[in-house]
């Protein structure tokens, strides 16, 4: 099978209290354990494996690395191979290179960012256990995200320069790992240049998305609620431990998502993602929105641009 799904995000945050207190309080994460480096790992209720983030103290915000997890071991033998192939050098970092994963295979996307697959992390169980489970735990905290879902990167780009990484970048997602494309933004006079693109391996609009700025970085990290409910009440509880808020609660036309951003206290923007959007399939038509339609894409409701949106990310 390849790569199932996303398996963790590892950040980097300037004040390790603030930021724990952050996505304990707001997000509804655990903590589970901290290193000897003063690493922190945290799950939300309802995933099985140990962590889907870690936080690393830093003088700067910002995207360490970003791990998908395989299906099984010997895929990534088979992914080193394809990546190579490809053209872009890899590393294999032996079990325990982080605490409770088994091996991970590491290299660069063309963009720049750091990419980890693995195969093994440690099995602890959801809050609500598998047998005969309650549909939702009493402990829950914040907004009560159920998982980290996905996260979109800042790609170079260029034209002048013949620069375009998040075309670059989604051309290796598809020949190298398997990924399909479920929706993009074309621009340019020809309307043919890639400026954003989503893709998935899963059966939602996305567990990936690039999106084009004048250098890399890190976007956001998205974490699922069940309703537009649910996103309101995560608004709520940004008010009230004043968070602050990028975008108030809206939908995208892109995605058909539900969401609100925000940013943790080091200035990495978060986002809590509701709805299933549609049923990403490989032979479903690709969505392709134009520059003229782009605000409608991104900001449905007002179809308006939020210059903070573009132009702040870590």
């Amino acid at each position: 099978m390849g790569i199932m799904r996303i398996g963790h995000v590892s950040l980097r945050v300037m004040d390790m209290a603030a930021a724990l207190k952050h996505y304990e309080n707001v997000l509804g994460m655990k903590k589970m354990m901290e290193d000897k480096h003063g690493n922190v790992y945290l799950k939300c209720w309802d995933e099985w494996d140990k962590y889907s983030l870690i936080l690393t103290p830093s003088d700067q915000a910002g995207l360490n690395h970003v791990a998908y997890k395989v299906e099984k071991d010997s895929d990534l033998d088979d992914l080193q191979k394809k990546v190579e192939a490809y053209g872009i050098a890899t590393t294999v970092l032996d079990e325990g290179a982080l605490p409770s994963t088994g091996r991970l295979l590491q290299f660069n996307l063309p963009s720049g960012h750091e990419m980890r697959l693995y195969a093994m992390k440690e099995y602890v169980g959801t809050e609500v256990g598998t047998d005969n489970p309650d549909p939702w735990p009493d402990n829950i905290k914040g907004a009560g995200a159920h998982w980290l879902d996905h996260c979109l990167l800042m790609c170079e780009m260029n034209p002048e320069a013949g620069v375009n990484k998040v075309a670059d970048n989604t051309k290796f997602m598809i020949d190298a790992l398997d990924f399909f494309l479920t929706e993009q933004v074309l621009v340019g006079p020809a309307g043919d240049m890639q400026a954003a693109t989503w893709l998935a391996r899963t059966t939602t609009p996305h567990d990936i998305a690039f999106v084009a700025g004048p250098r890399m970085g890190l976007h956001h990290i998205a974490f699922f609620l069940d309703s537009w409910h649910d996103i309101l009440k995560s608004a709520d509880v940004m008010a009230k431990t004043r968070t602050r808020i990028d975008v108030a609660p809206t939908r995208h036309g892109i995605t058909r998502g539900e969401t609100i951003y925000f940013f943790d206290p080091s200035g990495n923007r978060n986002e809590t993602f509701a709805g299933l959007g549609y049923l990403a399939q490989r032979d479903r038509p690709v969505t392709t929105w134009d520059e003229s339609h782009l605000g409608s894409g991104i900001f449905y409701h007002t179809g308006e641009m939020v210059p903070s949106f573009t132009e702040v990310y870590t």
